[in-house]
């Protein structure tokens, strides 16, 4: 199937709201780009352009990774006769279309999860695709942040509470009581006896070099840690974002809040301007846009509404908006309007089933 036919299946047409416009110039093919890069290679682009709060997560064990040489890849997991493309391609801007362009050519039957808003205009504009929100971000001013305001009484209360039971947090490389901890936790979860991967990356990857680690300590127990992955900008780390989290039942405030606070905290006194909260699946807003999929947004408004038992949507979405902050919209793009084997790929990669 040559790229042209796939727009010509899709049935999105006309002038699209916020400015979005499909763009009928005809699609040449193009000659293969690909080139595997090492590792170094990857991460000396990962530090320039990866600054999605899901790049980093785009390491995780069973990626591949579609190399094109000076400008970039793009991240995603085969499933079923498709690609499943996780966040924005890792590259200058400038260059999206291109790459995008030269791996649909190869990968025709793809889609992309989590991916902002400019990724996701790019295509509906040029593509022909669907994009569909999928949820929001949160990110936090760290240079005008404060405790103060009735939406953050429970992180002054959890920080009450630790500063009563002597709780200590500090940041350290390892903590030889962690995996234990983990096993205790997954076993609480909505998912028990295994970890949610794909959108979520697994607590242990073979790169975690700039990776900051938090734990929280009552004497010698351990009762939580989260780990805060990099978030990169021009060959500097920009944010951090908590990909990681696990806690004991017994503090009874939630220990997150009080490691996240000090973490924050640390962060702010280096001179970060803002922490990344990371994403918060199938948050939507009640609009239905002409780019989007109607059915398939409604069928996740059904998901986040009766599905919490599947995942902690609903828990996950009260936490992060107790630390204020401005949300970002993320979407997923697709041909099909309504993309179910897709959204079926989504949950068996996630170990959802």
């Amino acid at each position: 199937m040559c790229f042209t036919a796939l727009k010509a299946m899709n049935p999105v047409k006309g002038l699209l709201s916020n400015g979005w416009q499909r763009v009928n110039t005809p699609v040449a093919l193009l000659q293969p780009m690909e080139a595997e890069f090492s590792f170094d290679e990857r991460m000396s682009y990962m530090r320039k352009y990866g600054n999605h709060c899901m790049s980093f997560s785009t390491l995780q064990p069973g990626m591949k990774f579609f190399d094109v040489p000076d400008k970039g890849f793009i991240a995603y997991r085969p499933i079923w006769g498709a690609q499943l493309v996780l966040s924005d391609p890792v590259c200058d801007p400038e260059n999206r279309e291109q790459i995008i362009r030269a791996f649909l050519q190869k990968y025709p039957n793809s889609a992309f999860i989590q991916i902002t808003e400019p990724v996701a205009g790019l295509m509906t504009r040029t593509f022909g695709c669907y994009a569909t929100q999928f949820g929001i971000e949160t990110i936090i001013d760290l240079e005008s942040w404060r405790l103060s305001g009735k939406k953050k009484q429970i992180l002054r209360t959890a920080m009450n509470q630790a500063r009563n039971q002597n709780v200590e947090i500090r940041e350290c490389r390892e903590d030889e009581k962690y995996k234990l901890l983990s096993d205790r936790w997954i076993t609480t979860r909505k998912i028990k006896n295994r970890e949610v991967g794909f959108l979520i990356r697994p607590m242990d990857m073979a790169y975690q070099e700039e990776t900051r680690k938090f734990f929280a300590h009552i004497n010698d127990e351990l009762i939580g840690f989260i780990f805060f992955d990099p978030v990169y900008q021009n060959g500097e780390i920009i944010s951090y974002v908590p990909n990681i989290s696990r806690f004991s039942h017994s503090f009874r405030q939630g220990i997150f809040y009080a490691i996240m606070v000090h973490a924050m905290e640390t962060f702010r006194g280096e001179g970060l301007k803002e922490l990344n909260l990371g994403l918060s699946m199938l948050v939507l807003d009640d609009k239905n846009m002409a780019y989007e999929s109607k059915a398939l947004k409604n069928i996740q408004r059904l998901v986040y509404r009766y599905g919490n038992f599947i995942y902690n949507f609903k828990g996950i979405e009260f936490t992060k908006s107790r630390f204020g902050g401005r949300e970002n919209k993320f979407y997923c793009a697709h041909t099909r309007y309504l993309p179910v084997v897709k959204l079926l790929s989504v949950l068996k990669l996630s170990n959802v089933f």
